[in-house]
């Protein structure tokens, strides 16, 4: 085993910079304040690189994003925000030549608050999605279990995009259900040009009385689906505080790996996301 650790899939926010209304509800008031960099090492303790995701549909946040990462040697990677239906060849122009530029490895969009539960599928936002693969980066698919279908079209669409599945499309987990999240990430993942996040899992379980058990049925059909060489690990912090530490999160996502063998566990723990995202060493 190499012992390389990478976090594909965390936050930062300064709320008294930017607003965030999704901060606004009770259920997340633990987390209604500042998290910056300096949070960040604190908590990712062990951890060799991180990947920077966008947090609001906001151009400007992803620039500071990119200069945030540039200043800060864990954030390796920076998945960023852009306009997919505007004019995504020019804005990604924009976002490659500024400060940090350089560290962009991918664009996301929160897919999973568009009311139309087909808005992947639109021609515009294809159009977009084509962008993003001319210029060499990835896409980050925040989906629902309801939008898996629209996902799988604009993967098949686009062959030679590589897409992310975040949060494995947030499986039901409190529930105990598994239909029909596992069949639509099954049909999703016989695409190849398709990587998954075990990331985001706690929040969708009990998130005062969740324990790995809970969460082990919806790794281990993500695992089957996709391989430890598709799969990749996410603390998704500061959300996963919510529900638990930094160190409680990724214990209980190694603890989903037992039964892997070490070069598989070096896959999911750093091997998947230094490659899909084109982190340095």
């Amino acid at each position: 085993m190499t012992g390389r650790r990478v976090d594909a899939h965390h936050h930062l926010w300064q709320t008294s910079v930017r607003r965030h209304a999704w901060l606004d509800g009770e259920d997340t008031a633990a987390i209604r304040r500042d998290f910056t960099p300096a949070d960040l090492r604190a908590a990712a303790a062990g951890i060799d690189a991180t990947v920077l995701v966008q947090v609001l549909p906001d151009f400007e946040e992803s620039v500071e994003f990119l200069a945030t990462a540039a200043a800060e040697p864990l954030i390796a990677g920076v998945v960023g925000w852009i306009d997919l239906t505007g004019s995504p060849a020019r804005d990604l122009e924009r976002l490659r030549s500024a400060p940090g530029g350089a560290l962009l490895a991918g664009i996301r969009h929160l897919v999973q608050a568009e009311p139309d539960p087909r808005w992947l599928e639109r021609e515009d936002v294809l159009a977009g999605l084509a962008a993003v693969r001319d210029a060499g980066l990835v896409y980050d698919l925040l989906v629902l279990p309801h939008q898996l279908p629209a996902a799988t079209a604009a993967v098949r669409a686009l062959p030679e995009l590589t897409f992310v599945l975040d949060h494995l499309a947030k499986p039901p987990i409190a529930s105990g259900a598994l239909e029909p999240w596992a069949t639509g990430l099954a049909t999703l993942a016989r695409e190849p040009n398709v990587v998954a996040k075990l990331s985001g899992l706690v929040t969708e379980a009990d998130r005062r009385h969740w324990t790995p058990a809970d969460l082990r049925p919806y790794a281990e059909t993500a695992l089957t689906a996709f391989g430890p060489d598709r799969l990749m690990l996410g603390s998704d912090w500061p959300v996963c505080l919510l529900a638990g530490t930094y160190a409680q999160v990724m214990a209980a996502a190694d603890s989903l790996l037992d039964g892997l063998t070490p070069a598989e566990r070096d896959a999911v723990r750093a091997g998947t996301a230094s490659r899909v995202y084109g982190l340095a060493p």
